[in-house]
């Protein structure tokens, strides 16, 4: 059985490189995309401090559907361009929001959210998966090393997606 570790590090960056390394043990030899998914969202939540959501928005050809995720009930659907999560699936580009008030057209699926990443999750072949989104219910919270972190775990997701 797997069990998600916790203890201290000495950087953020390490605690990223622990993280990488336990997502890909979780994920190793699992088929099923929304297990996997499941996983990947309670490992993250459970492991990384001051998150009130954390989970992923599937693309389903129009529109971003939520899908597995840890925390309160979420947005259903959130078209491309709309909000954080739709600016990442639109630009492909990861979206790190020090204070959601600031954000043009902020989606508030949960008013205690303050600040957010979003990572596009994108196939080998340019094709658009969907998001990887985490909220914080503090301002600040994700920063350079958050937005190399969680991009090196959403490549962890990706490669196990790809290669089932």
């Amino acid at each position: 059985m797997f069990e998600v570790t916790t203890q201290a590090y000495a950087s953020k960056r390490e605690h990223y490189e622990d993280l990488c390394h336990q997502a890909r043990g979780l994920l190793e030899g699992e088929p099923d995309v929304i297990a996997n998914a499941a996983n990947f969202s309670a490992l993250v939540y459970h492991s990384l401090p001051d998150l009130n959501w954390s989970g992923f928005y599937l693309y389903d050809g129009t529109e971003l559907v939520v899908g597995p995720f840890q925390g309160k009930p979420a947005c259903i659907r959130i078209a491309l361009g709309r909000g954080v999560c739709g600016t990442a699936a639109q630009t492909r580009e990861t979206q790190v929001v020090r204070d959601v008030h600031d954000f043009d057209g902020h989606i508030a699926c949960d008013a205690a959210s303050q600040s957010e990443i979003v990572v596009p999750l994108v196939r080998a072949d340019g094709s658009l998966f969907g998001v990887w989104d985490v909220d914080s219910p503090s301002v600040a919270r994700f920063d350079a090393d958050d937005r190399a972190g969680m991009e090196a775990l959403c490549a962890v997701f990706m490669a196990a997606l790809e290669s089932r």
